[in-house]
């Protein structure tokens, strides 16, 4: 594939003429076909050849519509599954959504016959389809939904996919314990059964270090992307949509954890890659290339404001205009207007506009992101937060409005150690620009008083954790716990705080039956009465 030969395509196009030939057969070389299309649909979506997939799982569907009886309706839930993940991978969300309506539609004859489907994959989809879209409430509940689905009998890939999602939703509702939970049991499941240079593991540690990024652990992010990047890269080459997006992954987390030294030629080096390989096997309006875009051109216009040549300064900062004005049109395009994707381009445009010293035309982008952001999240979402503490930035340094910066610095202040605590990276920034602000008014108490405040800040920081202990944490996390069953309280009281994040009996039985190092345990004395303390909970 790197070398431009197109068997994906090919593979698609001979079976969907295949399917053509034999509508008129017998139900039996239908289910044959129907069942060969998805293994080459699963191989083509799990290689990321998203079009290819689609065009075989819509073969696959219009196989499964020819007969009007029971197996062919649960044949064409799984394919519809199939599709929405597809089609969610493609940016294709309108016809996602029609999809899943379809897939509710077989869900509600097969009721009516007194059959019925696991719906734990397709509320996963749903859940990873109304993220994207930024829904985020919806996402959380239907990730709910699907987690009360996992039963005995569900494949492991199912699970783990479920657990991520619902980690991510758990996530930007900032309910991080148990984000924390859902995903380091699908990184610990994932790497127990497929492997730890397995696709699926890599699908983990991305959204492990989406956690990490969005709880303020930007180095063991980085570092989490980097391995995640590294199985990709070996198992699908270069030019591959999954590469691509570990790539820009990688790029955005090494911008913020390389923010304050200035040196982002890692974050570009990953950024560019990210928009090659997308462009060379997407179209230039492919949705996919509006974050790598606006990845890059962060990182451009942080390259230009340290440049000290004029001329490659304005240049840099045209080029991140362009990126952002085509990643904005890109994302209202798909979303629309009222969007936290929208929001978070206009408040990118709103920081670029600054630093070109444009300063009227970021007050009001920033004030654009605020009010659909605070419409959106509430008014103390970390994502508010940003927007309040760039316009923040724009009052005190370029406008002189001292008055409105300081309340907004404080405001910015409250919400971040709320969400992440008095070591919270971005209080750095508005620690600094309140120091700033009451030297320009001449406030020299406060000057004294904040600079002791980031001293402090500054000694919470040095205790940080190691880099190195990131993905160490989270598989030892549970193999420690399961690897001793003592009879003491405390280690009674562990298990149980592990297993709290189960919503039902039937997850904590899925658990027990297949995780080999579960199901050893479980026979163990003191391990059974957890089960049973804890299933007393969940039933």
């Amino acid at each position: 594939m790197d070398h431009g030969v197109k068997v994906a395509s090919v593979l698609a196009y001979s079976f969907s003429r295949r399917c053509s030939y034999i509508a008129e057969s017998d139900s039996a070389v239908k289910e044959k076909a129907i069942q060969i299309g998805f293994v080459l649909g699963g191989f083509l979506s799990d290689a990321g050849w998203y079009s290819d997939a689609e065009k075989v799982f819509l073969s696959c569907l219009q196989l499964c519509t020819l007969h009007d009886e029971i197996l062919h309706w649960f044949r064409a839930v799984e394919c519809c599954v199939r599709l929405l993940h597809v089609r969610n991978g493609n940016c294709k969300y309108h016809l996602g959504e029609e999809t899943f309506k379809l897939a509710q539609s077989y869900m509600d004859k097969l009721a009516k016959h007194g059959q019925q489907a696991n719906k734990a994959a397709l509320y996963g989809e749903l859940c990873a389809l109304l993220f994207a879209k930024s829904h985020y409430d919806e996402a959380y509940k239907w990730c709910i939904e699907a987690m009360k689905e996992i039963t005995v009998g569900l494949p492991v890939k199912v699970v783990v996919d479920v657990l991520r999602q619902a980690s991510k939703a758990c996530v930007v509702k900032r309910e991080f314990k148990k984000a924390e939970q859902l995903i380091k049991h699908a990184v610990y499941l994932a790497r127990e059964h497929f492997g730890a240079k397995h696709p699926k593991y890599s699908d983990t540690l991305l959204d492990y270090g989406f956690y990490l990024l969005n709880v303020d652990n930007i180095c063991q992010s980085v570092a989490i992307y980097q391995t995640a990047l590294d199985i990709r890269q070996s198992v699908f080459g270069g030019k591959n949509i999954h590469v691509a997006t570990a790539h820009e992954d990688l790029a955005y987390s090494s911008y913020v954890h390389q923010y304050s030294s200035g040196k982002f030629d890692n974050a570009l080096f990953h950024a560019e890659r990210a928009i090659g390989i997308i462009t060379h096997i997407l179209p230039e309006d492919h949705l996919l290339l509006a974050s790598s875009k606006r990845v890059k051109a962060l990182i451009l216009e942080e390259i230009a404001i340290d440049c000290h040549n004029k001329e490659t300064e304005q240049r840099l900062l045209q080029e991140a205009h362009d990126l952002h004005l085509s990643s904005l049109q890109l994302a209202k395009k798909a979303f629309g207007e009222f969007n936290v994707q929208t929001a978070k381009h206009y408040g990118n445009l709103g920081r670029l506009y600054q630093s070109m010293r444009k300063f009227k035309e970021a007050e009001e982008m920033h004030i654009k992101a605020i009010q659909i952001k605070e419409q959106l999240l509430g008014q103390e979402d970390y994502e508010v937060a940003l927007s309040v503490g760039h316009l923040a930035s724009l009052y005190n340094y370029d406008m002189n409005q001292y008055e409105n910066a300081e309340k907004l610095y404080l405001r910015s202040i409250a919400i971040g150690k709320k969400l992440f605590g008095e070591g919270y990276s971005g209080l750095e920034y508005d620690y600094r620009g309140l120091i700033k602000l009451y030297n320009s008014i001449g406030n020299y108490e406060k000057v004294f008083e904040y600079h002791n405040i980031l001293a402090n800040w500054n000694r919470l920081r040095d205790r940080q954790f190691s880099v190195t202990d990131a993905l160490e944490f989270a598989l030892k996390h549970w193999s420690s716990l399961l690897k001793s069953a003592h009879t003491d309280e405390c280690v009674l009281n562990s298990y149980q705080h592990v297993y709290g994040m189960f919503s039902s009996a039937h997850i904590f039985n899925w658990v027990f039956q297949k995780t080999p190092t579960f199901s050893l345990l479980s026979k163990e004395p003191t391990l059974q009465k957890v089960c049973k303390r804890t299933l007393n909970k969940t039933v």
